[in-house]
């Protein structure tokens, strides 16, 4: 065990309050691609950018193909939780984990047994028929012939996602401030930070100990008290 390892094993042991924001690294060690990553694949399958693609204006003109995309490349449905879901799920058992808070929205948080958590950008485990409301699993949106049409009313069902152009749920925002404003230690791991506004609610954050976690540098490793360029969860899985 190094000792930046050492550290960080340390301060989570010193603390009942720790919280947890977390971006795409986390999941993508559970085999999600992070559709921002430069592999090459998106610009030779579809015609348009993953920004474009995922926005509401997109989603409402070009429903077919929104759904193409989403479908191969955002509903990894058999993917399973990693050694960093399962570490925060065990913290948040012994009373150390207040919350944690993910960019993600895969659900695998959840699937390890963390109760507590915080969807800013929503999860692909809800889907709602924007004319009537009933609500949809996963797996009918992804077993659906092109775009998903409600089994009752037809109404076009659109994932509870936040998609470019949409606002974040505001109730989540305000729980979110309140956990990391309360916070003793902060863990950000696997996420780069350049995604606002989610980016900029670890400004509201005052305790001891402000943690580091990614395979990269970040914009913000000279505000931390520790920095770990490393897979997330590896990291937890050394703990």
């Amino acid at each position: 065990m190094n000792e930046k390892i050492k550290k960080l094993k340390e301060i989570i042991d010193g603390t009942d309050n720790l919280v947890f924001f977390g971006g795409a690294g986390v999941s993508t060690e559970s085999g999600i691609p992070d559709f921002r990553s430069t592999d090459g694949l998106y610009s030779q399958k579809y015609d348009f950018p993953p920004e474009t693609i995922v926005s509401h204006t997109f989603f409402m003109k070009r429903n077919k193909d929104f759904f193409d995309f989403y479908k191969d490349k955002m509903m990894a449905l058999d993917a399973k939780p990693n050694a960093a879901h399962y570490k925060l799920a065990e913290w948040e058992a012994q009373g150390k984990c207040r919350a944690v808070v993910t960019q993600n929205i895969d659900g695998l948080h959840q699937m390890a047994g963390s109760k507590n958590v915080l969807e800013l950008h929503g999860s692909i485990h809800r889907n709602y028929c924007m004319r009537c409301g009933k609500f949809f699993d996963a797996a009918y949106v992804k077993n659906s012939e092109g775009a998903p049409k409600c089994d009752e009313c037809g109404g076009l069902i659109k994932p509870d996602v936040v998609l470019y152009e949409e606002g974040l749920d505001e109730n989540v925002i305000s729980k979110t401030i309140h956990y990391i404003s309360q916070a003793d230690v902060l863990i950000i791991g696997g996420t780069s930070l350049v995604v606002y506004p989610a980016a900029g609610l670890i400004d509201y954050f005052k305790g001891s100990h402000l943690i580091l976690i990614n395979k990269s540098a970040t914009q913000r490793d000279s505000q931390a008290d520790l920095v770990i360029n490393d897979k997330i969860g590896e990291v937890f899985g050394q703990l």
